[in-house]
Parts: structure tokens; sequence; C-alpha cells
């Protein structure tokens, strides 16, 4: 998907300033997240593949089995595209602006488990949206031209409001004659760790780069948001991808780094570290030089696309279908980081046009990955034990294609 690269005059305006400006009958209660009864609500978002058509957001409270529709049913968003995260038990639907600031959209739940809209207000086109303590945690970063300057804004998650900003210089954090372009950001303790990867930004070979076999984190202080440190190493290549999360942090405060080593020079594939996955003990902020997990070898020669995490350190990996590319139709695996162990997912469709993967969710036991798997015969709701590698097919989605699914307590 495209992103804008230009930053907008209106973000300095922006960062200090909410547009609450809904007033529709169905508004949300104000403040605060949907009332938490212990009931949860599923929500799946589905495209149609219309022209200039966004999403529907679909509820029900059982994906594990049936059928549910887009036609005649649902919410329709604006705009072409839209992006999802849950935080503080609300549901924020997000408009790529087309490189200008775009509308945000916060949902919850009545007490009755309908969908409402509770706010709108506007904000940046971001790059790295994620939720960090109370807050969603924003970023728009530069990919060419004479800006270098990375926009991070803090948004109150519960109040639906931005509450301040702060600003990192790229080309000074690469250090390299090149820039740094986040690929997510994570919350791990107290602070905000913000894999990169070095790009050439020179407006030919935006996303190549001449240095694809390291690896970098900046570390954050959190809420000043102010740059600690950059946790350094040269086994794989950068965690994560553009626009895709490749850290995470697991029960016991670890945190795991997932690389697909797939950095490019002229679009073609320069790394020579295998895809592999690291980690950052907890309370440290160096890579444990003792832990390598190379998936690439373990896989028979395939590649890390995206991760979601299960539990107790089981993640679900997206992976590349052709060996050794950074491309091919999806295939579905299994990696225990503990135990460093790999499989392949059984019980799927033999050919995915595509699957969801930042926008998964886990079971209510914890066990199993929640994810939408659209193919040529339809669409549906896959669950994926994280301890069998086995999938179990679930609701049946109708009308379009899945392209998030989320939950939400009433």
């Amino acid at each position: 998907m495209k992103r804008g690269n230009k930053l907008a005059l209106f973000s300095a305006f922006i960062a200090f300033t909410a547009f609450s400006c809904s007033s529709d009958d169905n508004s949300g209660n104000g403040t605060g997240g949907g009332i938490d009864t212990g009931k949860t609500k599923y929500i799946i978002t589905a495209t149609t593949g219309a022209v200039g058509i966004a999403d529907y957001l679909l509820t029900t409270d059982d994906v594990s089995t049936g059928t549910i529709s887009t036609i005649g049913n649902g919410i329709e968003q604006d705009g072409t595209y839209r992006y999802y995260i849950t935080a503080q038990n609300n549901f924020f639907s997000l408009l790529y602006g087309q490189g200008n600031p775009g509308a945000v959209t916060t949902y919850n739940l009545t007490a009755e488990g309908k969908l409402q809209k509770k706010s709108d207000f506007q904000a940046e086109t971001v790059h790295v949206f994620a939720a960090v303590n109370k807050d969603i945690l924003t970023v728009k970063v530069p990919r060419s031209g004479a800006a270098s300057i990375a926009m991070m804004y803090k948004i109150d998650a519960e109040k639906s409001l931005i509450t301040g900003e702060a600003q990192q210089d790229t080309k000074k954090l690469a250090g390299n004659g090149e820039r740094a372009f986040f690929t997510w950001a994570t919350q791990v303790g107290d602070k905000v760790f913000m894999p990169y990867m070095s790009i050439k930004g020179d407006g030919l070979d935006n996303f190549g780069t001449a240095n694809p076999d390291s690896t970098w984190v900046a570390v954050y202080n959190y809420p000043e948001l102010k740059l600690e440190k950059v946790i350094k190493d040269n086994r794989t290549s950068y965690l994560g991808a553009y626009f895709t999360n490749g850290l995470f942090q697991d029960e016991n405060g670890d945190a795991y780094g997932f690389s697909g080593a797939i950095a490019t020079s002229n679009t073609t594939l320069v790394s020579t570290k295998p895809s592999a996955i690291v980690k950052i003990k907890k309370g440290t902020t160096e890579f444990d030089q003792s832990y390598f997990f190379n998936v690439e070898e373990k896989s028979g020669g395939y590649k890390i696309s995206s991760t979601s995490y299960i539990s107790k350190g089981k993640f679900l990996l997206l992976m590349y279908g052709n060996a050794g590319k950074n491309n091919g139709a999806v295939k579905l695996a299994i990696a225990d980081v503990y135990n460093q162990t790999f499989a392949w997912v059984t019980n799927v469709p033999a050919t995915l046009t595509s699957a969801t993967s930042r926008y998964n969710i886990v079971t209510e036991d914890g066990n199993s990955a929640v994810l939408g798997i659209n193919t040529p015969e339809g669409s549906w709701i896959y669950t994926i034990n994280g301890t069998t590698a086995v999938a179990t097919r679930g609701m049946k989605v109708e009308g379009g294609q899945i392209t998030a699914i989320a939950k939400l307590k009433y």
C-alpha cells in the first residue's frame, strides 16, 4: 500500500489539539472504553474489492461456526484504505489520508454488545501504530526527499485525544549515509523498542539498502520518547518489514525479534544472512548472543513474511511461499521460540490468496491464533493451535475478503 512521504504542515497543530466531533445519535459514552461484563464480541473487517470502497465492520459472538456476509450488514468505512488497532477496549479505524491527515474513528460496545461510534478525530497518516500503556503511539516516517524527521504522536486511547509529539532525525539515527525507517514499535517493560530498516531514500530505490545484513532496534523512554540507545547485531537482517511488526514481548518479559532477511537493492534480494529469530533478555538492551533461531534452515529454506504472537513462546508465522525468496503464495507455520522448533500448519487450504497478518487475535484460552484466510474458493476464519499446528475452519465470510479480525469485551 502506498504511503505519503511528505510531512503535512497540519502536524504541528494536531499534535496538541483533538477533534472529537462526532454528534451522531449512536455516539458512545464519551470517555473510556466500552462496558466490560466479561463477554466477547468479535469484529471482522472485510472488503468487497469495489473501487474506492473500504472495509465493512461485521460483528459476531462466535467465529468458530456459521456464516456472515457484508451484503446488507455491517458498518461501511469510508476511504480506500483503513488500518485498525484495539486499545483500552476501544476499536480504532484509521484512514490512510494519501499523505494528508486522515480521520480516526473510535468504536466501542454497548452493554448489549452493539458496536457504536464513540468519536471522530483527525491524525496524520502514519506507518506505525502500537498500544503503549494507555496510549496509542503512532509514527509518520519520511521515505525520501529532503525531509528526514520522523514524527511520533501519542494518542490517549481512552479519551481519543492526541496529547503530545516527539521527533527523530532518521538520517542521524541511521548514521551510515542512509536513513532509518521504523518497521514498528513494541512496548518492552517501561520502554518503547522501535526496530528499523536502513534505506537509501534516494527517490529511485527508496527501500533499497547498502546495509542488508544488520539489525537495529532504537530504544526510547516513555512517555518522553527520548532516544536512549540503538541495539545492534549482524547475524540476520532488519526485524519485521515495511508496515510489519517484527518484535514481540512474551509473558516473561523477554523480547523476540523476527527477520525475513529480505533486504533488497534495486529490487534484488541482497541479504546474505538467514531469516531468523533473535532475543533480547528482560531488563537488557542488548541482543542475547547465546540465542539464534535459524528459521530459514529449519523450514527448508523459507523466509518469514510476518508474525503473530499466540502465547507461551508460540508464534504464528506467515512464510513466503517460494523458498529463498520474498514472494509466493503465503504458507503458515508455528514456531516455538523456547524450544526452537518449527512446524508447518496442517489442515489449511492448498492455495491461500492472502491471510490476515498484523490484525490477528488469540483465543480466550490463549492456546490458538485466530486469523482470516482468503482462498480462490472463499474466505473463512481459521483457528490454529499453537501446540499441534493444526488449523480448524470456522465462520465463513461472504461478500468480501477478510482484512482483519479483532475483539472487544462487553
